[in-house]
C-alpha cells in the first residue's frame, strides 16, 4: 500500500500533501519525481517499515542523479543500519553522503555518536588504547559537525568541553 494511505498521524499527512504539491508544481522530469516519489515512500521508515523503506532508497537512488539529494538518501540508509544495531554499514552510507554532501551535519554527528558508543564499549572491556582512540574519532567528527552547525548538539559540545576535546589535539 502506497505510503500517502498509510499515514495516520497529521504531520506525516501533511507531508506527503505538500511533497505531492510541491512534485506536481516544480517542473521537474519524470525521472526526478519518480525518484523524490521513491524517497518520500522511504520515509516510512519512521513508522519501523525498514525492509520497504530501503528498498524504496535503492530505487530512489537508481532514479535520482543530483550528488546533493543522493546525500540524504545514503543518509536515510545509514539511519536504518543505525536502528538496526548494524553500525559497520550505518557508517558507510553516512560516509557515502558526506562524500556528497559534506557539510550534511546530521551524518557527522551520527558517526560521532557510533565512534562514542564504541569507544564505550572499548572502556567497559578495559581498553584503554581503543577508547582513547574511537573518542577521538568522535571528538572529530562533532567538532565538524558544530563548526558546520554551531547551534546543534550542545550534548556533543559539552561532552567535547568536559573531556577536553573540543579543539583538536
Amino acid at each position: 500500500m502506497p505510503r500517502s494511505q498509510k499515514n495516520v498521524n497529521f504531520i506525516d499527512q501533511t507531508f506527503t500533501v505538500v511533497a505531492d504539491i510541491l512534485l506536481k508544481a516544480f517542473p521537474t522530469t519524470k525521472r526526478e519525481k519518480e525518484a523524490f516519489a521513491f524517497y518520500r515512500d522511504g520515509m516510512s521508515q519512521a513508522e519501523g517499515e525498514y525492509a520497504e523503506a530501503l528498498q524504496n532508497y535503492s530505487e530512489a537512488l537508481r532514479l535520482e542523479i543530483d550528488p546533493y539529494d543522493r546525500s540524504f538518501i545514503f543518509y536515510n540508509i545509514g539511519l536504518i543500519h543505525t536502528s538496526n544495531g548494524e553500525h559497520t554499514k550505518a557508517l558507510e552510507y553516512y560516509y557515502q553522503a558526506l562524500e556528497r554532501n559534506p557539510a550534511l551535519p546530521q551524518a557527522l554527528n551520527n558517526i560521532a555518536v557510533i565512534y562514542h558508543f564504541r569507544g564505550e564499549q572499548a572502556a567497559e572491556a578495559g581498553d584503554t588504547q581503543a577508547s582513547d582512540i574511537l573518542f577521538s574519532k568522535a571528538a572529530e567528527y562533532w567538532r565538524e559537525a558544530l563548526r558546520v552547525a554551531p547551534l546543534n548538539y550542545l550534548e556533543a559540545r559539552n561532552w567535547l568541553v568536559t573531556t577536553g576535546r573540543m579543539t583538536s589535539q
